[in-house]
């Protein structure tokens, strides 16, 4: 079951990113919350590699495409902190003049990469593990709970939504990711591995939306 899951995310992944694209005015195409575009199409061969890979069965291969899924995740997803500053920069002169910021945020997303690429992938095995009639391959070290990195790029987009909420009065960025994130540490008693992967869908429309949100307005 969870292969039709996944294979459903893939889809719903590639639907989200043409209609972003499509709804992005031609003067915003290649600004920072182009980012969010990045790390959907991350997002897209991630879903899609687990989703195909009792179909490919174990080996190489497969091995090698799930290795790919880890170092975009840790390359990509801490981009989602530019993102941020791409959306403040949307709202004053202050944001959008001040060095101070772009440094930082820049600093921010080169440590989460240089540290989810030492603490999730340098020194760490793979193997093939079936789940949920899905096979994948995955670190033999488990963790505990969400990657530090998560954690942080999480706190970073939920500051942004207050500072966002405090400058422009638009409560919802921050209430969406409040209840994502109620969502995430709530056990669920499903039997697949898909749900927290609907989680993220839902965080990336979030996204989106208020990308969308505040582009209209500034256009």
């Amino acid at each position: 079951m969870d292969t039709f899951f996944y294979a459903l995310f893939t889809i719903a992944y590639a639907v989200l990113l043409a209609w972003s694209l499509s709804e992005t005015p031609v003067r915003f195409r290649w600004s920072l919350r182009s980012f969010v575009h990045l790390v959907i199409i991350g997002l897209i061969f991630d879903n899609a590699v687990i989703a195909s890979g009792k179909f490919i069965g174990e080996g190489e291969f497969l091995a090698f495409l799930n290795e790919m899924r880890y170092w975009f995740h840790a390359f990509i997803t801490p981009t989602l902190v530019l993102y941020a500053l791409g959306l403040l920069r949307l709202t004053n002169e202050k944001w959008r003049r001040s060095r101070l910021a772009l440094g930082s945020f820049l600093l921010i997303t080169a440590g989460l990469i240089v540290y989810e690429i030492q603490a999730g992938i340098l020194n760490k095995t793979l193997e093939p593990v079936w789940e949920y009639g899905v096979l994948r391959y995955n670190t033999v070290e488990s963790s505990s709970g969400p990657p530090i990195m998560i954690l942080l790029v999480m706190a970073v987009l939920l500051v942004t939504s207050i500072i966002l909420w405090k400058l422009t009065k638009w409560p919802w960025m921050f209430g969406a990711l409040c209840i994502i994130l109620v969502l995430n540490v709530i056990a669920f008693d499903f039997a697949s591995s898909a749900v927290t992967n609907g989680f993220e869908l839902l965080l990336m429309l979030l996204l989106v939306v208020t990308k969308r949100h505040y582009e209209k307005i500034s256009s």
